[in-house]
């Protein structure tokens, strides 16, 4: 039903990982970066008129480290357009059990669209109604709660990728986008040649998967590098990306409460791809998720999440 993965990996909180590594590893300018990060989270706040999910009964306390949930959503965002959500990741977050989960749900993923009453392509629902029609959309597909999300512009990963001098990344597919040729093996990128690297889908075999592993691929390689950046000037790069082209409801007190809280949870990770088939309707293409998928999923997750099953009613 699932495919799954499990591997050793570095947190892909964007948010956090960037910020933990900038204060956390500067030495005599921790004050000075502690602020300038302060200021940053600030400045990167979206409220989305909620102060917990519905799909909660009581708020999460992380001093007691409840299981929580976070939607990382990579939107392609370019000037006069508001875009779509390319890429959605479901994150899981169990710092008793010691693991994390993700789940990477295909843009093209007919569901109903809250707040439209209507099915559509999940991906639609940002280009309907923004940040807080994706978050209940996909609340209502996995029929788990959505407690935070980090929601980043792809068109970030250019400037974020030169803020950090360039990537390294292992390719396992030869291909040639946007003018760009991209061989089998390790290869370098700077910051335009990982936009293509990372928007590519029509040529791969594994379609949105294929593209969803590449822009994990250059989240890693980022944070990797980041850690070994000794520059104030490119901690100040960094933030000045964090700034223009992140957002997120998390607030600085609660990235810390997170970091202080829940670091057992990355001793394990999972990846599990949402199971479905490609299917022409009324001349569209959406890829399909049989209702016993769905389910499983939405089990598994809520498990992960130590959520009752009478919590919450399945769709």
């Amino acid at each position: 039903m699932r495919e799954k993965k499990r591997k050793k990996k570095k947190w892909l909180w964007i948010v956090l990982s960037i910020i933990g590594v900038l204060v956390l590893g500067t030495g005599g300018y921790a004050v000075y970066l502690y602020k300038t990060a302060a200021d940053t989270v600030a400045s990167i706040h979206e409220d989305i008129g909620r102060d917990k999910s519905d799909k909660r009964t009581e708020e999460v306390k992380f001093t007691e480290k409840d299981p929580i949930s976070i939607l990382l959503m990579g939107v392609d965002e370019r000037e006069g357009d508001r875009g779509r959500s390319d890429s959605l990741i479901l994150m899981t977050v169990n710092p008793n059990t010691q693991s994390t989960q993700m789940v990477s749900i295909p843009r093209d993923t007919r569901t109903e669209i809250i707040g439209k009453g209507k099915q559509d392509k999940i991906n639609h629902s940002y280009a309907f109604g923004g940040t807080e029609m994706t978050v209940a959309t996909v609340e209502n597909f996995l029929d788990v709660p959505v407690d935070y999300f980090v929601k980043i512009n792809m068109e970030s990963f250019k400037d974020t990728v030169d803020a950090v001098g360039g990537v390294e990344v292992e390719n396992n597919l030869d291909f040639t986008y946007e003018g760009y040729h991209f061989t089998k093996g390790t290869i370098q990128l700077d910051g335009k040649k990982a936009l293509a690297y990372s928007r590519m889908r029509k040529e791969d075999p594994r379609g949105d998967f294929g593209r969803q592993e590449r822009q994990r691929q250059i989240i890693e390689a980022v944070i990797k590098k980041g850690a070994n950046i000794s520059s104030v000037t490119k901690f100040g790069d960094m933030f000045g990306v964090v700034r223009d082209n992140v957002k997120t409801n998390l607030t600085f007190d609660e990235m810390w409460d997170i970091q202080a809280n829940y670091k057992e949870a990355s001793k394990k990770l999972e990846q599990f791809q949402v199971k479905g088939a490609n299917e022409r309707i009324d001349g569209i293409w959406y890829y399909l998720v049989p209702e016993e998928e769905r389910l499983a999923l939405s089990n598994q997750l809520k498990e992960h999440l130590e959520i009752p099953a009478n919590t919450a009613n399945a769709n």
